[in-house]
């Protein structure tokens, strides 16, 4: 009996304490989250239904409730005339910090905040090394939500109970019957439908935006790197003196900008090269040193170790990296590769030689 009391009185502070429109912004947040996360949810139409709310909606509902944690204020409905003080009482309560908004000036101004954040959020991280992609902006707008979210729940908590913005979902619906179903004038009923229909094209355009990958510049990023004593990887010096059979290790790595998932193949050769008359380097002698076959989610990067490990020797040997998009050719090569690499180094024998 003491443990379903005590439980009982857990899920009502519980209740007191994490608004329900609160907590159900954090749940929306945290499942975008998991949308854009895993690849089987990525790909699906659940991303495009949960992108649309969130981002035309859910990170400017949370800034709202910062910014009005109480409920709407308003003189009495049954009284037939409204004072002086009473009209001022009302004029306060709809300014910011002083007091509340109704449900439905709520959730315009939400959907407003939204459209305004969204693209400062895209302004913000066009500065930053994760530029505009689809999982920085949706990390970084769930950030912000989730702060609101606590803010939000922090400023209803220093107010009265009674004068704390609580949510009441058949109160609200009957309120947007009566003022925007029910229209007094024509010119109402014309302004409500010019609303609806403005509300669904921004909900379609943004929704689009997110299920759909844009159709913009679509690259990958290919690049060498090696580590320095400290451990840090630079894109410098590269090993030019190899010794045949010792190992020495390169990092590679590529970022997918490409969009969608893509498979890649790494291959990496050490090519023995002639420039005969016209001018253009022939590969004579050829090693495979190894191949990578990573596949790649959108916006995500991919890096590893290998050793390079040179089995003929000779001077100005090229160790070439070639990126191919898919299935290589069976004869690849810089000329057929979607990019390469390169590195020019002299192999020695144990005993110091360089003769092939």
């Amino acid at each position: 009996m003491a443990i379903g009391e005590g439980l009982k009185k857990l899920l009502v502070g519980c209740k007191k304490s994490l608004p329900a429109d609160l907590v159900a912004t954090a749940i929306f947040t945290i499942l975008m989250i998991i949308a854009v996360s895993l690849p089987t949810v990525r790909e699906s139409v659940l991303r495009f239904v949960l992108g649309l709310a969130f981002v035309a909606f859910i990170p400017g509902y949370a800034f709202i409730a910062v910014l009005f944690p109480e409920s709407y204020l308003s003189a009495d409905p049954e009284a037939e005339e409204t004072t002086t003080e009473e009209a001022s009482n009302m004029l306060a309560a709809r300014l910011p910090g002083t007091g509340g908004i109704d449900r439905i000036e709520r959730a315009a101004l939400a959907f407003g905040t939204s459209i305004a954040i969204v693209p400062l959020t895209g302004i913000g991280l066009s500065f930053t090394p994760w530029g505009i992609r689809l999982i920085p902006v949706i990390f970084t707008l769930a950030g912000v939500t989730l702060v609101g979210v606590v803010l939000a729940a922090y400023r209803r908590q220093k107010l009265p109970e009674d004068r704390q913005f609580t949510v009441s979902f058949r109160q609200w619906m009957d309120t947007m019957w009566t003022q925007n179903l029910k229209p007094d004038t024509r010119l109402d009923s014309v302004l409500v439908i010019v609303l609806a229909i403005s509300v669904v094209f921004a909900f379609g355009t943004i929704g689009y935006a997110v299920a759909v990958p844009p159709d913009g510049e679509q690259f990958t990023d290919f690049y060498i790197l090696t580590e320095t004593a400290e451990g840090e990887l630079v894109a410098e010096e590269y090993p030019s003196d190899l010794v045949a059979g010792e190992p020495e290790p390169i990092v590679v790595g590529l970022e997918n900008n490409e969009n969608v998932g893509t498979e890649y193949t790494i291959i990496v050769e050490i090519h023995n090269t002639t420039v005969p008359e016209t001018n253009k380097a022939e590969i004579v002698d050829r090693q495979r040193v190894t191949t990578f076959k990573p596949v790649v989610e959108p916006g995500e990067e991919w890096r590893t170790e290998h050793n390079l490990t040179a089995a003929i020797t000779g001077e100005d040997l090229r160790v070439t990296y070639l990126l191919y998009i898919g299935t290589p050719p069976a004869q690849p090569t810089p000329d057929n590769a979607d990019q390469s690499l390169h590195l020019w180094v002299d192999v020695r024998n144990s005993e110091g030689s360089v003769a092939t």
